[in-house]
């Protein structure tokens, strides 16, 4: 009987609260870390995290680095690096607790630290589009927006168009705005709403704003033109929420859209419009005209002050 009982103890089974989620990641090279103030583990080494590649994932497509060879983050401090060469390609995050244990489980950021997606091809796809329009290229601004939809990973769309379902009840997470033509990608900045009074840092034009697989949606966005460019365009924006709510079209620029109820953004629709009668090449033709108009004025003069003499 001692015999049994000591056996027993020796192979105890300790039963763990585990969860699983796949991040879907552009290529580019990122950093996952624990978000700060969270509490340091108990003696069993709980909570905490593990960073591999997603199942079926090859390691050429996705390279996972972290201070543990086995992917272990623990539950403060630890950070991991991924490296993915093509996407969008999955990365699973994996979290474990104490079976009723009350402490709040790990809490994860992620920052994308080099965008080596070949923006090239997708921008000349858009454009290739809106030439067979027939729209100038000398004209027209094209570009596409991404945004990361739950339970669908990352859904592109162009500018002008819908991108996520108004009505689907399925919320956004973060998004990246891509023009070129007359805007360019650098002309373009944008937040995410977090929080009732609460908005991200502003984010240049290219660049991922808010989160991918993590369950956490935003409540809104506003974007806005840079310099001299919000002079000659219009930026219009519409958004739609899952409470129902719907917002737009307004000036992008001015407040940021988000509903009275703070519920999460569900479709977003963003426009870029010349500003009527001053668009760049129309201001630049009026100091064309007003440079000739001065000389002829001038050459007149001088004939005038000839002919007195």
């Amino acid at each position: 009987m001692p015999d049994t009982e000591q056996e027993q103890g020796e192979n105890r089974v300790v039963d763990l609260k585990a969860g699983a989620h796949v991040m879907m990641l552009d290529a580019g090279v990122y950093c996952v870390f624990h978000a700060p103030g969270q509490k340091p583990p108990g003696r069993s080494g709980l909570p905490g995290v593990r960073i591999t590649r997603a199942p079926g994932v090859s390691p050429d497509v996705v390279e996972v680095s972290t201070f543990e060879t086995d992917g272990w983050m623990g539950s403060m401090n630890g950070a991991a690096l991924v490296r993915v060469h093509q996407g969008p390609s999955g990365v699973m995050v994996t979290t474990y607790q104490e079976l009723g244990s009350e402490q709040e489980g790990s809490r994860l950021q992620v920052m994308r630290l080099i965008d080596s997606r070949a923006e090239g091809g997708v921008r000349e796809g858009v454009e290739a589009t809106e030439l067979a329009a027939g729209t100038p290229a000398d004209k027209a601004v094209v570009g596409d927006v991404t945004a990361h939809i739950q339970r669908q990973g990352d859904v592109n769309g162009q500018l002008g168009d819908w991108v996520g379902t108004p009505g689907s009840q399925l919320w956004i997470e973060g998004f990246s705005v891509n023009t070129t033509g007359p805007l360019k990608t650098d002309d373009v900045e944008y937040q995410a709403v977090l929080g009732r009074g609460w908005l991200s840092p502003w984010v240049e034009g290219g660049k991922f704003c808010g989160s991918r697989g993590m369950s956490l949606p935003i409540l809104g966005l506003r974007v806005r033109l840079k310099g001299e460019k919000a002079e000659h365009w219009s930026l219009r924006l519409s958004a739609s929420f899952t409470d129902g709510t719907r917002l737009g079209p307004v000036d992008g620029a001015e407040d940021a859209l988000e509903a009275e109820s703070l519920a999460p953004l569900e479709g977003f629709r963003l426009e870029l419009i010349p500003v009527e009668g001053d668009t760049e090449e129309k201001a630049s033709k009026k100091e064309s005209s007003s440079r000739k108009a001065s000389s002829s004025t001038v050459r007149k003069t001088d004939k005038r002050r000839t002919r007195r003499q």
